[in-house]
C-alpha cells in the first residue's frame, strides 16, 4: 500500500491519500493499523505526510499524534503537537525521541523549570542548564554543570558554600597540571582533605603533584605543604616510604568510599567520568551504636555504603527478630531503592559507631536523567543481578 500511495506514475503526488487512510483508520478506532501503515512508509514519505498533516485541523493532528506515538516516532509526534498549547506533552514526546534540548524548551514554555534544566543538562546544553539552575537557586546542580563545563574552581566554590568537602576536592581534582592555577588547586585540595580527616589522601594528591614535573618537585610551597602533612601524620623516616607507595598508586586508603562505591555491581560498567559524577552525589553520614539505618516496611530512600564500623541485619523490627547478617566496611545497603520503589525488606541497626556514604533516591534519579549511557548500563546490570537473585531463590 505504501508504494501505491507514494507516486501515481503520472508525475503527480497522491500522498494525500495515504494521510487520509491513516486519519480514517485512526478516526475509526484502529490506531494500531494506522501506525503499521505509517511504519511501512519510507522516511521521505513519512516526512511529506507529517508536513501535510501539519496543515490539517487540530482534531486531525491529534489523531495523527496518537498514531505516531504508537509507531514510536516520538519526535514527529512532538513536532505535530508543538504549538497546540500542550507543552508538557510536547516536551515528554521530545524527551522520548532523544531530543532533550527541544524538550527543555517546551518544558520552559510549560513552566516546568526544574524539568527543563535537567533536560538541558541531559542534552549537553550545559550553559543553558547552568542558566536555568542559577535562576532556580539550585547551587548543587549548578556545581555539577560547572564541573562538566570544565570550570572546577567555580564548582569548588559552590561545593564549599554547601559544605560538601569531598565534592569540593573532587571538583578541584579536575584541574590539569598545565593549568596556571594547578598548584593552587593542589594546595586547596590537600587542605580540604586534611580538614576532613583524609590526610593520607592529601599526601597522595601532593605526592602525585610533586612527581609530575621537575619544576613542581622543587616548588617551595608544595614542599612546605608536604612537610605540614607529614607532621600531621607523626611520621619521619617511614613517611618517605609511604609517599613512594602513594605516588605509585599503592596503599590508597578506602576511607573516602570511592573504591567501595565503584565496586557495587550495578555500577560495574560506568566510565571514570560518570563514577566521579556519581561520587559527588554521596553525602557522609554517621550512626551511633543501636541506631536504625534502615527500617523494614518503610519505603527505601537510597543507598548506604559502609566506610567504618559494623551493622547488624535483622528479619524485622521486633525485639525477637532473627539476626540475618553482620556487615562491615565496603558493604552496601538499599541499592534496590535507587531504581525501584518499594519497602525495605529488613531492619539494619548499627552495631558499633558507623561512618557511611549515602546517595538518596532523588539525587540518583537526577543522575540517571542526565547521564544516558550510565543509566542504560545501570538498568541492564540491575536487571541481570535481580534475575540472578530470583534464580538463586528458585533453586
Amino acid at each position: 500500500m505504501a508504494g501505491e500511495t507514494a507516486d501515481n506514475g503520472r508525475g503527480g503526488s497522491v500522498r494525500g491519500s495515504t494521510l487520509q487512510v491513516v486519519q480514517t483508520l485512526a478516526a475509526q478506532g484502529e490506531p494500531e493499523r494506522a501506525a503499521q501503515l505509517y511504519e511501512e512508509l519510507g522516511s521521505a514519505q513519512r516526512e511529506r505526510l507529517r508536513k501535510e498533516a501539519a496543515q490539517g485541523s487540530v482534531k486531525e493532528r491529534h489523531w495523527l499524534v496518537d498514531v505516531l506515538r504508537r509507531a514510536r516516532d516520538f519526535t514527529g509526534a512532538a513536532r505535530l503537537l508543538d504549538g497546540s498549547g500542550d507543552d508538557v506533552s510536547v516536551a515528554d514526546l521530545y524527551a522520548q525521541g532523544g531530543q532533550h534540548v527541544a524538550a527543555a524548551e517546551a518544558y520552559l514554555r510549560a513552566g516546568e523549570v526544574e524539568r527543563a534544566a535537567a533536560a538541558f543538562e541531559r542534552g549537553g546544553a550545559l550553559e543553558r542548564a547552568l542558566e536555568v539552575y542559577r535562576g532556580l537557586g539550585a547551587r548543587e546542580s549548578m556545581a555539577h554543570c560547572l564541573v562538566r563545563l570544565g570550570r572546577p574552581f567555580e564548582a569548588a566554590d559552590l561545593y564549599h558554600e554547601l559544605g560538601q568537602a569531598h565534592a569540593e576536592a573532587e571538583a578541584l581534582g579536575g584541574v590539569l597540571a598545565e593549568d596556571p592555577r594547578y598548584v593552587e588547586a593542589v594546595l586547596r585540595t590537600c587542605k580540604v582533605l586534611d580538614a576532613g580527616g583524609f590526610t593520607h589522601r592529601a599526601l597522595a594528591v601532593l605526592a602525585d603533584a610533586l612527581s609530575s614535573s621537575e619544576l613542581l618537585r622543587a616548588d617551595p610551597v608544595l614542599v612546605t605543604e608536604k612537610a605540614r602533612l607529614l607532621r600531621r601524620m607523626g611520621l619521619d623516616v617511614e613517611a618517605e616510604a609511604l609517599l613512594a607507595r602513594l605516588a605509585a598508586g599503592a596503599n590508597m586508603p578506602e576511607a573516602s568510599g570511592y573504591r567501595f562505591l565503584k565496586a557495587i555491581p550495578i555500577f560495574g560498567e560506568l566510565t571514570l567520568e560518570d563514577m566521579k559524577d556519581l561520587y559527588r552525589l554521596a553525602r557522609p553520614v554517621t550512626a551511633t551504636p543501636g541506631q536504625v539505618l534502615l527500617e523494614k516496611g518503610v519505603p527505601g530512600t537510597g543507598l548506604f555504603v559502609l566506610l567504618e564500623g559494623t551493622v547488624d541485619v535483622f528479619s524485622g523490627n521486633e525485639p525477637n527478630a532473627r539476626q540475618l547478617n553482620t556487615l562491615g566496611p565496603g558493604s552496601f545497603l538499599g541499592e534496590i531503592s535507587l531504581v525501584q520503589d518499594g519497602p525495605v525488606s529488613a531492619n539494619v541497626r548499627a552495631k558499633t559507631a558507623v561512618r557511611a556514604l549515602r546517595i538518596t533516591r532523588e539525587s540518583f534519579q537526577h543522575f540517571l536523567a542526565t547521564h544516558d549511557a550510565a543509566s542504560l548500563h545501570i538498568y541492564r546490570l540491575f536487571t541481570q543481578n535481580l534475575a540472578a537473585r530470583v534464580r538463586a531463590l528458585s533453586g
